[in-house]
């Protein structure tokens, strides 16, 4: 399957979740069982040379990347989820959004010191939460070999971002523009 093809299957949805903006919506892509096992092998592709230990998925689409990643590698996942979703005892990290802040956590002891992770997300727009749980991963003593996702939407600059933390980034598909 072609490049184009899986663009093909990520819907755009216009002015959501505000006027202007154009949500690119891969849950069409992951409903489409050879497009998302295309998606999970590309992606599997690009993690295999670096061997991580882990895949981290941001919630909540990167938890389903996230842990298909782990299952074609046969590696361990780890979720990063919003604040107050663990039942655990966690650590987390604060960080800025557009309209206010946010909260990521996962659980204390859960990514050891000198652990490899592959960071996993559907979508990269500004970077703010990826380079969040990046800087949070660091402060457990994992080593971020990189930050992985499905879409990038360079004019929104979060692969540049995420770079210039010093995290490397690739994504499988690009929509340039709106």
């Amino acid at each position: 399957m072609s490049i184009d093809s899986l663009v093909a299957l990520v819907r755009t949805i216009p002015d959501f979740p505000k006027p202007g903006i154009q949500f690119r919506d891969v849950t069409t892509l992951l409903a489409d069982g050879a497009g998302f096992a295309e998606l999970v092998e590309r992606m599997a592709a690009i993690a295999r040379p670096l061997d991580p230990d882990l895949f981290v998925g941001i919630e909540a689409r990167g938890f389903i990347l996230g842990a298909a990643l782990s299952q074609a590698l046969g590696k361990g996942f780890v979720p990063v989820r919003k604040a107050g979703k663990l039942p655990g005892r966690t650590v987390g990290i604060d960080y800025v959004l557009e309209y206010g802040t946010d909260r990521l956590e996962l659980h204390e002891g859960q990514v050891p010191e000198g652990t490899r992770v592959i960071l996993v997300d559907d979508l990269i727009a500004t970077g703010g939460t990826a380079i969040a749980a990046a800087q949070l991963l660091r402060e457990q003593g994992a080593a971020v070999l990189m930050a992985l996702f499905a879409v990038d939407l360079p004019d929104l600059g979060g692969m540049a971002a995420l770079e210039a933390e010093g995290v490397a980034a690739q994504a499988i598909i690009v929509f340039d523009g709106d």
